[in-house]
């Protein structure tokens, strides 16, 4: 399933952050994105050919 990712978006990942949380807020769209642990607050730059793959669900930020 191909989703339209955005700034601002939350997208929730197949495995856990170590702190137990599985969602992340979407800082940065590019050949990286820059994405915020919605537990902790930890920022991580990953690839978007991973997160693509990694992604289960996609919560937009107006909805």
């Amino acid at each position: 399933m191909a989703y339209e990712y955005e700034v601002g978006d939350v997208v929730r990942l197949k495995k856990p952050h170590p702190c137990g949380n599985s969602e992340w807020e979407i800082l940065r769209v590019g050949a990286d994105f820059r994405l915020k642990c919605l537990g902790c607050g930890h920022q991580v730059m990953v690839a978007r050919k991973l997160v693509e793959k990694n992604t289960k669900e996609l919560k937009k930020k107006n909805a």
